[in-house]
């Protein structure tokens, strides 16, 4: 990986790359995956991008050294860390992509397990399956982020299966 801190310099065989560009499109992607405005309150100016050395394309987001989102190359869209989901939580309520838990499974979720559609109490209308998932509990506590296996329709409709592939629990040891 080669990281980008310069505002402006010359990549080799990849062209002119600016910061600001850089910024301006991932916050644009960050306000369409998770709200509007999301974006410029998830990643400040002073975050740091590592780009692939293959293909010169962003795939890590940093803030001081610790790795707040990855651009998955798959869709274009961000797998977020237990740092950046806190952020959003806690600071931005307006924020989409959140599913809420019976307070009961909370120590299960949080050690990394999967959530399974019984335990939803609340979730956010527009989530698709594989979209990023942020699971909090009944408090608002985040648990974990992970990936959806089932649309909001399905998770309400269904009483069985797993709802969320759990990628990171705030508990977990990965």
């Amino acid at each position: 990986m080669i990281s980008l801190y310069l505002s402006k310099g010359k990549w080799p065989n990849y062209g002119e790359v600016s910061v600001e560009n850089q910024l301006g499109k991932i916050r644009s992607i960050a306000d369409y995956q998770f709200g509007k405005n999301v974006g410029e309150k998830l990643f400040p100016e002073n975050v740091t991008f590592e780009l692939s050395k293959r293909t010169g394309r962003i795939r890590f987001i940093n803030l001081d050294g610790e790795r707040l989102a990855t651009l998955r190359p798959t869709d274009g869209l961000f797998s977020l860390s237990i740092k950046a989901a806190k952020h959003l939580v806690e600071n931005i309520p307006e924020a989409k992509g959140l599913l809420m838990l019976k307070n009961g499974v909370s120590q299960y979720i949080a050690a990394g397990g999967d959530v399974f559609a019984v335990h939803v109490v609340q979730v956010d209308d527009e989530i698709r399956a594989k979209d990023e998932v942020i699971i909090i509990d009944e408090n608002r506590k985040l648990l974990a982020v992970g990936r959806a296996t089932l649309s909001a329709p399905e998770i309400h409709a269904f009483k069985t299966g797993v709802a969320v592939k759990v990628r990171h629990g705030i508990n977990s040891k990965d």
